[in-house]
């Protein structure tokens, strides 16, 4: 490496996690919920990556405590990682509601949520939950931000 230039490191999540890290976990948890198992393949082919990349944070995912892998069988999620991944998912799910409460188009939600859920605050999270709680139980409210009245 050149004097002065340093290693860039993956972007960190609010939870601490990388986005790559977050992103395989999500996909995890709902290949296990669709189809009842989750494989390199399958992961591969939901995260529009190589195998071989799958293998690598696989295993570096098991490593981590996070899920049991087992070359040529298949993988599971550890505690831990179906924690972390249903709060991912969670997340996930507020932003997509949030915005969909807004009018926006589903094609954008689908783009602007996979931008937005890594880089998100605690607290701002918050905040949308309770706004979304508002406007689920206020459809006048709702009707009015999606005409651009307010």
């Amino acid at each position: 490496m050149f004097a002065g230039m340093r290693k860039q490191k993956a972007p960190q999540s609010p939870a601490g996690t990388s986005t790559a890290v977050e992103d395989y976990l999500e996909r995890i948890l709902e290949l296990i919920n669709s189809k009842g198992y989750a494989r390199v393949i399958d992961i591969a082919a939901a995260l529009k990556i190589s195998q071989a990349s799958v293998t690598n944070m696989v295993q570096r995912l098991d490593a981590e405590g996070l899920l049991k892998y087992e070359k040529y069988r298949g993988l599971i999620l550890t505690t831990a990682g179906k924690k972390l991944a249903r709060r991912i998912a969670q997340r996930h799910k507020l932003l997509t509601e949030f915005l969909r409460l807004l009018g926006v188009d589903d094609r954008v939600i689908h783009h602007d949520v996979e931008g937005m859920e890594h880089h998100i605050s605690p607290s701002t999270l918050r905040a949308i939950a309770a706004l979304t709680q508002q406007l689920q139980r206020r459809p006048g409210l709702r009707a009015q931000l999606q005409a651009g009245a307010l």
